[in-house]
């Protein structure tokens, strides 16, 4: 670990200004508070004091150490409590200008080392990163706390709140405001001073609770390879994963074995390959109990407990009966009972096809001379083989057209520019985090610079699993910033001198990201916090969900789909066999997300007392287990996709899909019926790319979302399309097990 340079010592550049309580006087003069204190506007030094001189103002990783982030956090606090005291101390009355206006001018230095800072956490991140994360992140909650928490400032933004019918606002603007009217209300705004208080003491020992438990799930799932003696043991892999195995285990200290590296799921890709069955339990059972303290030093479960009894404590404060009444207050489904309602709906169906596909798998085991049931370490083995022989489907011939910079350039940036009429011009001059690291320009259609695009495609020990988009620069018209915008993947990369091909799963993540990638590009908001994806956590994932649909479009696979020898166009037919077997299988793809929506729904759904009352690592397991039998699903053959102990979406921080996992499940509804439209309106052209672009893509969070899809669709959503696109419903099976 680094040691860190002591915070430079800020610099006075303004007189004191006056912090507490405002009241307004009869007759409408707004008064100095009687306890006013002073504070010195402070200016930063280091990097992060002013934005980079790099286009786009992209962060210039030549110049950034991690000796530099303490300081900048410490300075950026320091700035943006004195930049509020001086809105607080404004003697004039508050005004949209003054107040809400002059509170999203606020935090630029703050920002602008958070976003690097998190960047890298999440994507290339060290010893001395996570050290530094553990020590700012309760930082950082008090900061955010003293702010949304303080009751002189509440004071003015809720006199502008509630003359707001009068002072002619903008649809944006109005919307600025409820949304900082409402998250300070959501902070605890209206609690008593004493309850103010209870909130920020819970919110930080949460934000050092989640970081553990993220930064504890890295290392178990890291840091416990499956050993295995002999090759024999991995029949079924390729001599590539073979060796990769070896070299592993070589790097972990066993020269001579072999080892297999966990990934973030409970299912795991190499399980279908492998020959052995004890093998593939021993993989299967490695991952599932990773983190529930077979080893203790990556047992989270005591973290997750702490957890959702401070969640629960917390939501009880607000009058709430569990944390999920309180999380959603923004979301588009509003309450629980919508979503759940939602889920619900498919168990019947979905648990039904469980059995019948389990039955199969079971027939499938016996032909091949098997004296055993269908466990979920067999699943994907059987069921991938009977759909390759019902669908004629080769995986690994189906890998041999997708080549990964032909994906990205000639593939989604091709669908790109035929909906929208983007081009993307490579960049070599813009510094990087890693190596693996691309860059791009994005032109729009006329000509201009759009953004700034980074894609960071590469497995490694570095960078927490799955797939996510963020944004190192907003976009906004008050700043004159564009946005500037990094996807991040997992795909194991391919050895020195090999061809990088990909699985379709990961054409299809590929171009689901760039989906959030253009909802961050077309971003076309005066503020900030309501631009780009800056929209609730169940419509977030809708825009890169509809993306997904032109991976098999015929005129963009003809373009980029093309076998990296022979330079041969993917068939047809083929690509029609890809697209048939993808409602194959549907109880277990689709029933592991379900079982993880409704896991994290019981877990938000706790009374404090309920809560409270799993106060041991083994009440946890009984909680999980008695939470999943419930779901009325085969969990025991598809057990959900993240287990409580390293369900990060829920437990870590950010944890933003706490109550909020069936997420994918909403948009996936929103998706399908919108893949619907593009197809009873024409696909992939131009006015429709255009159409969606300035219905959904371009409004960021300023409105409803429900009246935002039926701008676009014509109509409010409905979840037929999707349960049929599942094979659940309609027309959509074509068989047993579909």
């Amino acid at each position: 670990m680094k040691t860190r340079k002591p915070a430079p010592v800020l610099s006075s550049v303004s007189a004191a200004a006056l912090l507490a309580g405002l009241t307004t006087l009869s007759g409408g003069v707004w008064a100095e508070p009687a306890h006013a204190q002073s504070a010195a506007m402070a200016q930063g030094t280091g990097y992060f004091a002013a934005d980079s001189d790099l286009p786009f103002l992209a962060p210039d990783f030549t110049k950034i150490s991690e000796d530099d982030y303490i300081p900048a956090f410490e300075q950026g606090m320091a700035i943006e409590k004195a930049e509020v005291a001086a809105i607080i101390a404004n003697p004039q009355g508050p005004t949209f200008e003054n107040t809400i206006v002059a509170l999203e001018k606020t935090g630029r230095m703050l920002g602008r080392v958070a976003r690097v800072f998190f960047a890298l956490t999440g994507a290339n991140t060290t010893d001395g990163l996570d050290a530094i994360d553990t020590e700012i992140s309760p930082k950082l909650s008090a900061h955010a706390d003293s702010i949304d928490l303080d009751p002189a400032l509440f004071a003015r933004v809720k006199a502008v709140y509630d003359s707001r019918e009068s002072l002619g606002l903008s649809v944006e603007e109005t919307r600025l405001l409820e949304e900082r009217y409402d998250q300070m209300v959501h902070a605890g705004a209206l609690l008593t001073e004493a309850e103010r208080e209870q909130v920020k003491a819970i919110n930080g020992e949460l934000s050092t609770l989640t970081t553990e438990f993220s930064q504890r799930v890295r290392a178990a799932t890291n840091g416990q390879p499956l050993i295995v003696d002999t090759a024999a043991e991995l029949a079924g892999l390729s001599d590539a994963d073979v060796k990769a195995a070896a070299d592993l285990a070589a790097q972990k200290g066993f020269p001579g074995k072999y080892a297999i590296a966990l990934q973030n799921t409970t299912q795991q890709p190499l399980l279908p390959a492998l020959e052995n069955r004890t093998t593939r339990e021993a993989l299967f059972k490695l991952s599932y109990n990773r983190a529930d303290g077979v080893d203790p030093q990556y047992d989270t479960r005591m973290l997750a407990a702490r957890i959702a009894a401070l969640r629960s404590a917390k939501a009880a404060l607000f009058g709430q009966p569990d944390w999920a009444s309180y999380a959603m207050y923004d979301r588009m489904a509003r309450k629980p009972e919508t979503a759940l309602n939602f889920m619900q709906q498919m168990v019947p169906s979905l648990a039904e096809t469980q059995r019948r596909e389990a039955a199969m798998l079971t027939a499938a085991i016996a032909e091949d001379g098997g004296d055993y049931a269908v466990r979920p370490w067999d699943w994907y083995r059987y069921a991938n083989r009977i759909k390759a022989e019902r669908y004629d489907l080769d995986e690994d011939a189906v890998m041999q057209y997708f080549q990964l910079d032909k994906v990205l350039e000639d593939g989604v940036f091709h669908a790109a520019n035929k909906l929208y009429g983007l081009s993307f011009e490579r960049r070599s001059d813009i510094p990087v985090y890693h190596p693996d690291v691309w860059v791009y320009t994005v032109f729009d259609a006329d000509g201009s610079e759009l953004g700034l695009f980074y894609f960071d495609p590469f497995q490694r020990p570095s960078k927490r699993g799955g797939a996510w988009m963020s944004n190192f620069v907003d976009q906004s018209d008050m700043w004159g910033t564009k946005p500037v915008i990094y996807n991040v993947l997992n795909i194991p990369k391919a050895a020195p001198g090999e061809v990088q091909l990909v699985s379709f799963d990961d054409v299809n993540t590929t171009f689901h990201e760039f989906g959030h990638a253009l909802h961050g590009l077309f971003a076309d908001q005066k503020f900030e916090s309501l631009s780009g994806t800056a929209t609730a956590r169940d419509f977030v994932e809708y825009p890169s969900q509809v993306n997904e649909m032109w991976a098999t479009d015929p005129a963009v696979l003809q373009n980029y789909a093309r076998h990296y020898k022979t330079g041969e166009t993917i068939p047809m037919a083929m690509v029609e066999k890809i697209e048939a077997a993808s409602k194959f299988n549907q109880g277990y793809d689709f029933g592991e997300v379900v079982a993880a929506a409704l896991l994290d729904m019981k877990w938000a759904a706790l009374t404090p007392e309920a809560a409270a009352a799993i106060d041991t690592p083994e009440k946890v397991d009984a909680f999980e287990r008695k939470a999943l039998e419930e779901l009325g699903l085969e969990v025991d053959l598809v057990p959900p996709r993240y287990r409580s102990t390293y369900f990060n979406h829920i437990f870590s921080d950010p944890a933003g899909y706490s109550a909020g996992y069936y997420s994918y499940l909403w948009t996936e509804m929103l998706d399908r019926d919108s893949r619907k439209w593009f197809h009873e309106n024409g696909g992939l052209t131009r006015a429709n790319g255009d159409h969606y672009r300035a219905t959904v893509l371009s409004r960021g969070g300023t409105m409803d979302y429900f009246e935002m899809f039926e701008n676009f669709a014509g109509r409010a959503p409905d979840v037929q399309p999707m349960l049929e696109a599942r094979g659940l419903a309609g027309g959509g099976a074509e068989g047993e097990g579909d």
